[in-house]
């Protein structure tokens, strides 16, 4: 007899609900099966219908779904606002959950979110498909066992998630704070935010520079710089744009015992045989030549990350599995951002966690002024790379 199959219903069959459909209904996913989709948009349905024909049912409505008896798992994949209401319903049905990032727009609704997924029982999982990545899983494991050392600072560029004016304009919603609640941090660096806390944990506060529509036609971020310190004194900047071409992935760690670089695809180690502080204080050489070890990791990934974290959350479902991502924990990275945009609005330094209803009355500022309908007009209302995993959505190094 075989092994379980869970099964899977998905809310938002636009280009990355699509990808996720034909995953699972091709068999890609390991013990998981699609079994619903739901989507307001008619021509999405009918996208749906013409690739799983009759072997799965199609809903309009995401409740009449979540009152059906055959998904297991509520997988959403619609515009950031929805996330949160629509968890919510689903714990409220008894079905698992699995999110798209970011957990939301703000943490004051994540929060509400987190407490009904504890309140539920349920599993619930978020879509940090890097985290499957084997470089970044490899740093995190360095850093968490001391090979570097006490760390000092952490720099990443993460400037290679290039998108053009059309890509603005493919949707009502994108770019616009009324329809997406934000830009490249939002959107694109929430996966990059996310890495960025689970390898050095949450700053104590932050200075940011979001610039609005600096390089497109848009109302929100599309360039962002971040500048935060920890209360042990390391510090970290974090840099991101949607302008530049080609971009940059460069990842560096700075620790007592040496640097780790990631780029390219590979995983650079600068290993110290004595710690910094101990040579600092120590020698009687104002610029010594210390013995330094380097270290060259390829690290390739075999398959795609969100096919790995669909297959975790199925394993957890079935087997007890830790899960790679918890959906509890969407609510860092997005603590980040917050924090960002209340930096940059107020000019000031912020500290985190970040002050929920004073960013929610700077964000309900920006959605009030900003023009009703700009992009919702302009949209061309294409569907690009439906049902299939991008190379934009990788890793990009």
């Amino acid at each position: 007899m075989g092994m379980k199959m869970v099964r899977y219903g998905i809310i938002g069959i636009g280009n990355m609900g699509s990808a996720h459909a034909k995953a699972l209904f091709n068999g890609e996913v390991k013990n998981s099966t699609l079994t619903c989709v739901c989507d307001c948009d008619k021509n999405r349905i009918d996208w749906a219908r013409g690739q799983f024909g009759d072997k799965i049912s199609y809903y309009a409505d995401y409740r009449e779904m979540l009152s059906s008896s055959n998904l297991d798992v509520c997988l959403i994949a619609t515009p950031h606002y929805q996330h949160t209401k629509m968890a919510i319903d689903a714990f409220d049905r008894g079905l698992h959950v699995l999110t798209e990032k970011p957990a939301g727009v703000d943490t004051k609704s994540v929060e509400l979110m987190d407490k009904k997924a504890l309140e539920s029982g349920k599993s619930f999982g978020i879509m940090f498909n890097q985290r499957t990545s084997n470089i970044f899983s490899a740093l995190k494991s360095f850093v968490d066992l001391g090979i570097l050392g006490d760390i000092k600072r952490f720099n990443w560029i993460i400037s290679n998630w290039y998108r053009t004016q059309a890509y603005y304009e493919s949707s009502g919603w994108r770019a616009s704070w009324n329809g997406e609640g934000g830009g490249v941090l939002l959107n694109q660096a929430p996966h990059n935010l996310d890495i960025w806390q689970w390898i050095m944990g949450m700053p104590s506060s932050l200075t940011a520079f979001c610039h609005e529509g600096l390089f497109h036609d848009v109302d929100v971020e599309d360039d962002a710089t971040i500048y935060a310190e920890y209360s042990n004194g390391a510090t970290a900047t974090f840099i991101t744009s949607t302008g530049e071409y080609p971009g940059s992935n460069r990842l560096e760690i700075s620790g007592t015992y040496g640097k780790a670089i990631a780029e390219n695809g590979v995983l650079k180690l600068f290993l110290l045989k004595k710690d910094e502080r101990k040579i600092c204080f120590n020698s009687k050489e104002s610029m010594p030549c210390e013995e330094v070890t380097e270290i060259v990791l390829n690290l390739k990934d075999e398959r795609d990350g969100h096919i790995l974290i669909m297959e975790n959350f199925s394993d957890h479902i079935l087997n007890g599995t830790k899960l790679i991502a918890p959906g509890e924990e969407g609510i860092k990275s997005l603590g980040i951002s917050n924090a960002a945009y209340l930096s940059s609005w107020k000019r000031s330094v912020v500290d985190l966690p970040v002050d929920e209803d004073e960013f929610l009355f700077y964000l309900n500022r920006k959605k009030a002024s900003e023009v009703s309908g700009k992009l919702a007009k302009k949209s061309k209302g294409a569907i690009n790379d439906m049902g299939n995993y991008s190379r934009r959505w990788s890793v990009q190094w």
